[in-house]
């Protein structure tokens, strides 16, 4: 284990406990809690994009702004639904929080996950052509994307200004940026395609399949897949390979009275509204030292370069931190990670 890092839902709603009650208070606190994170050693601030709910929506924004107050922690999404994304412009965004981080965006992207609405892309003006389907429209969005962040032409000059007619990248450009995309994938078969396309994989604490395995074992055949397609296409660097798992040693009072009740869970299995069933990781709670051996001996884990850890966002910065400071201090240093250099 490479790199440990957070990714937060943003999620915002004035509820009893909540100590994120406005979207102005989620916004805010993603940028001080990325702020500590930095501090404590972690490395890498990610936050999780859904429409049409009380969560992170549009990330360039406050990802520019955990640049600005940042030097070293990676910065990123996990992940944008690139059917609901305008490919031109969103390579014009990401470049420019890009070259403002100096270089630490880490962008994931994807298919997306089941939501609320119920064509959401449509009514911001993305449909699938004839004959495609929302997965088809969001690898074509994402097609286009990577070529306009790796530099290549995507429209014609006009002669009557330029006097000829060449093609024209969308700018500002980012250098290394296209290396740093992710692709969230949900099942073995679109892990293959990542790594056929020569993207990095991210996969979170879901998998829309299953097969009776246990879920890591089933996230670690995904990853194993993934690099045999890797290899197979002949991409010249190493890929890297982040899994999400919700962990919490129990350290404290606090601890114990929030999540002291999910000790010894376990995966569970159920339908998200599409056909087939869903594989859904179990959560890490307990006393540190048996987390950070289970933690150890998660196949995928083993398998993976990067962790995000899914913090509750909701009990707000403070609480947060003192998660991440218990991760880093009892559980990481088991799985051999030690804290990113500060300053």
């Amino acid at each position: 284990m490479q790199r440990i890092g957070f990714l937060s839902f943003g999620h915002h709603q004035a509820v009893a406990g909540s100590r994120v009650r406005t979207a102005r208070d989620a916004l805010v606190q993603t940028v001080e809690l990325a702020v500590g994170a930095e501090e404590l050693g972690v490395d890498g601030a990610f936050v999780r994009v859904h429409h049409f709910a009380r969560q992170q929506a549009a990330p360039y924004p406050v990802l520019a702004a955990v640049a600005a107050r940042t030097s070293r922690i990676e910065i990123g999404t996990g992940v944008i639904d690139m059917r609901y994304e305008n490919p031109l412009y969103a390579a014009e965004e990401a470049a420019q929080v890009d070259l403002l981080s100096g270089g630490r965006l880490q962008l994931g992207i994807s298919r997306g996950s089941p939501e609320t609405a119920l064509d959401g892309p449509a009514a911001f003006g993305y449909a699938p052509a004839e004959g495609e389907s929302g997965a088809d429209l969001a690898r074509r969005h994402a097609e286009l994307f990577r070529r306009a962040i790796g530099g290549a032409g995507v429209v014609l000059s006009d002669p009557r200004v330029t006097g000829r007619s060449v093609p024209l990248p969308v700018l500002p450009q980012s250098p290394g940026l296209a290396e740093r995309v992710w692709w969230g994938s949900g099942t073995r078969a679109t892990a293959r395609w990542a790594g056929e396309q020569g993207m990095n994989l991210m996969s979170s604490t879901l998998l829309t399949e299953d097969t009776g395995v246990p879920f890591d074992e089933l996230q670690a055949e995904q990853i194993a897949v993934f690099r045999e397609a890797w290899a197979a296409a002949g991409h010249p660097r190493a890929p890297r390979v982040s899994v999400s798992r919700s962990v919490v040693p129990l350290v404290s009072d606090e601890d114990r009275r929030w999540f002291g009740g999910e000790v010894g869970g376990t995966d569970q299995v159920g339908s998200l509204g599409e056909p087939g069933l869903a594989r859904f990781g179990r959560s890490y709670v307990g006393e540190p030292d048996r987390v950070a051996e289970d933690l150890a001996e998660d196949a995928a884990v083993r398998e993976a370069d990067t962790l995000l850890i899914t913090v509750p966002n909701a009990l707000g910065v403070e609480y947060n931190l003192h998660l991440l400071e218990s991760i880093t201090r009892h559980v990481a240093p088991a799985l051999g990670w030690s804290p990113a250099a500060r300053g």
